[in-house]
């Protein structure tokens, strides 16, 4: 039986128990393999700082205590180390290599990945750049060739993940390792929110329908971005004419009921 996920944008620390187990994560083509056990997944994604007031790691904003929670609560977790992490978010490319190793490293220290005995299972590398590679040429995969190194440089201790399909239908897609797992780490739920226009919508049977359908063509992990969207009001825009919401019509809505 599949363990439910919670997908954090922008980690930091958490400590856990020393009687939590150490576990390792390993994959092949048809399932994320957790000590031995073939599972297929199930995500709900939480982008950290648009569920808080302000973007800071001290004192009640340690995300050790959501960490904490996931723990508990017998769930696993995925991060978007970057370079890049989109979501509506600005900053990213090589200078972001400085902030990651702050924040894989933040990570580590706090024992949050699998091996280490936290809930930790993969860490997502770079986001839909394969949509805009080819547009770059030669530099484009020279920067994919270099979020790869950077990426194992890292030494993080479970699976990195880059190859990766987003979309609204990815029961089509293929990894281009056919050794790999088909994984779907945005299933728009909707769409975000434009000033001047009308409120996105997704009927939950077209949701249904789309999961069954991935896995039924061999997916073997689904996230549904997002489970809760929050907000930026007080702080930045998430682009040109998109506004602070970032409800998404999810489960949890932006003011987290």
């Amino acid at each position: 039986m599949s363990k439910n996920l919670i997908q954090f944008l922008l980690l930091v620390s958490l400590a856990l128990s020393s009687s939590c187990s150490a576990v390792k994560v390993e994959y092949d083509a048809n399932a994320i393999i957790i000590d031995g056990q073939r599972k297929i997944m199930n995500v709900a994604s939480i982008h950290y700082p648009r569920s808080t007031e302000q973007y800071d790691f001290s004192g009640n904003l340690e995300l050790h205590k959501v960490f904490q929670l996931v723990h508990e609560a017998g769930l696993y977790g995925i991060i978007r180390i970057g370079p890049y992490v989109c979501a509506e978010w600005n900053y990213g490319q090589k200078e972001m290599e400085t902030f990651t190793t702050k924040i894989v490293n933040k990570v580590k220290v706090a024992k949050l990945c699998a091996p280490q005995g936290g809930p930790i299972i993969v860490a997502q590398i770079e986001n839909e750049y394969g949509n805009i590679v080819k547009g770059y040429g030669a530099a484009g995969k020279k920067y994919i060739e270099w979020c790869a190194k950077m990426a194992v440089a890292q030494n993080i201790s479970v699976p990195p993940m880059i190859n990766t399909c987003n979309g609204f239908y990815c029961d089509n897609f293929k990894p281009n390792n056919p050794k790999s797992p088909k994984m779907w780490t945005e299933n728009w739920t909707v769409w975000f929110k434009l000033w001047g226009s009308k409120d996105p919508h997704r009927t939950a049977e077209d949701i249904a329908f789309a999961v069954a359908r991935f896995f039924q063509m061999g997916g073997v992990l689904d996230t549904y971005y997002m489970y809760h969207g929050g907000t930026k009001l007080g702080c930045t825009s998430d682009g040109l004419y998109i506004t602070t919401s970032y409800d998404y019509d999810a489960p949890l809505d932006e003011f987290g009921i």
